[in-house]
């Protein structure tokens, strides 16, 4: 007996030992670590640049992580972290807001990043952007959306010259608690309605955009949005895409997206 154990401590321990389960290699997103924890309940990432910049800038992309990413990746190798969490089919609602204040103050406590963060709205994405922007605009360095919702009575409603989306619109109103079309109607949050609170903090805005939009209407989201915030003395860079619809996002050459966060995102740290 004393024998078989001393054969079996020389195979665990001994320069032929058994080797136990290998570690899990690190979460990667584009050659870039990826960090996942939970806030709120809800699942979250933070992509960590190799050689963050100084004072740790970041860019929230708010819906749709990793979609026409060529924007998020070309502001990684300038140093900026990427976050991301979940908040699926809450279209920039109060209790979307909360949980992004949670997140924002997560980030910055535990992982250091700037108090000034950058806003990126794909699409839908964008109610949180901007709602997010007028609840808390001493946190926002500024705001790069992308075929922006930026009125829920366009899309996904559909009151005006878009397609709308009858099942997005029925989340859209449970979420907010609206009992009826009248009451959303009335509502008077809406991005295209409240822009002072960006224009007061000089919050700069690029909106890319189809001129062609089917699903999300340019005229009645960021060409408005143009028209009012420029009344208000707001910076805002409207770049149109001619006959561009609502997809492809972004552009093919980041370059004007990451000399527009260059200059307007290096928030305070």
């Amino acid at each position: 007996m004393i024998l078989r154990l001393a054969l079996l401590l020389a195979l665990v321990s001994g320069p032929f030992a058994i080797a136990g389960p290998a570690e899990p290699a690190p979460a990667q997103w584009n050659g870039y670590a990826k960090v996942d924890f939970i806030v709120d309940g809800k699942k979250s990432y933070l992509i960590v640049p190799k050689e963050p910049a100084a004072g740790n800038p970041w860019i929230w992309r708010t819906e749709f992580f990793g979609h026409e990413p060529q924007g998020d990746i070309a502001l990684l190798a300038k140093g900026f972290h990427v976050a991301y969490t979940d908040m699926t089919n809450q279209y920039g609602a109060p209790v979307a807001i909360a949980h992004m204040a949670a997140f924002h103050d997560h980030v910055v406590k535990d992982y250091h990043l700037a108090n000034k963060v950058v806003l990126e709205g794909f699409s839908r994405g964008s109610l949180f952007a901007f709602n997010f922007a007028a609840t808390h605009p001493d946190q926002v360095a500024c705001l790069y959306v992308d075929a922006p919702v930026c009125d829920f009575k366009s899309w996904p409603a559909g009151f005006g010259k878009g397609k709308g989306s009858t099942g997005d619109w029925t989340r859209c109103k449970d979420i907010y608690g609206f009992k009826s079309d009248d009451e959303a109607r009335a509502y008077k949050l809406n991005p295209i309605d409240n822009l002072a609170p960006l224009a007061e903090h000089k919050i700069a805005i690029l909106s890319i955009c189809g001129d062609a939009d089917q699903v999300v209407p340019l005229p009645e989201n960021s060409g408005l949005v143009k028209e009012r915030y420029e009344k208000l003395g707001g910076t805002i860079q409207l770049i149109t895409k001619p006959g561009g619809d609502h997809h492809p996002h972004s552009l093919k050459d980041p370059q004007p997206i990451v000399d527009f966060v260059l200059k307007h995102g290096l928030g305070e740290g």
